[in-house]
């Protein structure tokens, strides 16, 4: 009979946690894509705009995805671990538990169990694959090159989505562009004029022109050469001129940013002296890596935390009244404890105190917020 009885806990334990993992499964997805789609319509001005392909858009932006899937696990969990338990309690779930003898501590090691398994992934995202996956996407930037120019072309404004190289038409129907004025500071019309060099800048107007995928025909124009060494130039007239762009380079970020930095470079950097410096390390101080160590491997530490606030919700109450204001107070609670941790860690890199703060307080705070549980629900159950 004892062991039918502990068989059928044991399942009702593996439906609450399958049930948990559902919701918030169903909620981190909607969150997540949500902010992706808002993220996409930018991610569209930088990438196609540039001159890339569709293709490297949807790459770049899938893989962007994990960046903002990562930041939304706390939220969705808070949200989940509510919505189960209300569910429960409003259904009278809990209380046929309680009158079978089951005590309200095996519940809260569920849930903080389940935090813990939150805290794993949450870790594994932040730490791992989110790096990863957007070293990625900046890598697909920089290996590829722009596909087409025309993207790039915007009607009386000036374009400058590549290193350089700026440029602005008055007029522009499908292809064919009128009024055109180019200024070249990187070199790439270097073979225009003969007496081209490093310290020269090219300036070309047109009166019209033809753009096709990487190349550029006008007409009837003049290209003015400019010395910056000397300050001497020279004006070349033209009836039609041939421009190769595809040696044109995008203004596009293509060194990795820290945020896309792997955790393992991280802690080397945050090891090395000045003199063993990386690239990546001399782009960055020390307590900018610091605020990123933190974010990865610090913050998910205050998941349990959550799990133990949501806990007091199966706490008894006097009245409907307020188990409702409980409700609500459970709620904000937990909301300010992942404000708390959101703000603080963007002090974490600019004083030791406060980054030593940040690690300390989920270690001192999650057991001491167990065991005023345990306390409360002990009295309880004496009452």
């Amino acid at each position: 009979m004892v062991y039918q009885i502990t068989m059928l806990q044991n399942k009702i334990y593996q439906n609450f946690i399958r049930e948990i993992f559902k919701t918030f499964i169903v909620i981190l997805l909607g969150l997540t894509l949500i902010a992706w789609t808002v993220r996409a319509v930018n991610f569209l001005d930088l990438i196609v705009e540039s001159g890339y392909s569709t293709s490297t858009y949807f790459q770049y932006s899938l893989l962007n995805l994990f960046g903002i899937l990562t930041k939304f696990i706390p939220l969705a969990f808070l949200l989940s671990l509510m919505i189960f338990i209300l569910k429960q309690i409003q259904e009278k779930e809990f209380l046929i538990l309680w009158t079978s003898g089951v005590k309200k501590i095996k519940i809260v090691n569920l849930f903080f169990l389940v935090s813990i398994f939150i805290l794993s992934i949450y870790l594994i995202f932040s730490a791992f694959i989110t790096p990863l996956a957007l070293n990625k996407s900046r890598s697909i930037i920089s290996q590829n090159n722009f596909n087409s120019f025309l993207p790039t072309v915007r009607v009386q404004q000036f374009s400058d989505s590549f290193e350089g190289f700026t440029f602005i038409v008055e007029k522009r129907v499908n292809n064919n562009i009128e009024k055109v004025f180019i200024h070249d500071k990187s070199n790439t019309l270097k073979n225009l004029t003969p007496n081209q060099n490093t310290n020269s800048s090219t300036t070309i107007v047109a009166q019209s022109g033809i753009i096709e995928e990487k190349k550029m025909i006008l007409f009837n124009g003049q290209i003015i050469s400019s010395n910056r060494s000397n300050n001497k130039y020279e004006i070349i007239k033209f009836e039609q001129l041939n421009i190769d762009l595809q040696n044109l380079q995008t203004g596009a970020i293509k060194q990795p940013k820290l945020q896309e930095t792997s955790t393992f470079d991280l802690f080397q950097c945050m090891n090395a002296s000045k003199n063993n410096y990386t690239t990546s390390c001399k782009q960055n101080t020390k307590k900018e890596i610091t605020t990123v160590l933190n974010r990865r491997i610090v913050l998910p530490l205050y998941i349990p935390i959550i799990s133990l606030i949501c806990s007091f919700l199966i706490v008894r109450t006097q009245n409907r009244k307020n188990f409702f204001s409980n409700k609500y107070s459970v709620f904000i609670l937990s909301f300010l404890v992942l404000l708390f941790a959101e703000l603080i860690i963007r002090y974490t890199g600019l004083s030791k105190t406060v980054s030593i703060l940040f690690f300390v307080t989920p270690i001192i705070l999650t057991p001491i917020i167990y065991f005023f549980l345990t306390l409360k629900l002990t009295r309880e159950s004496i009452k």
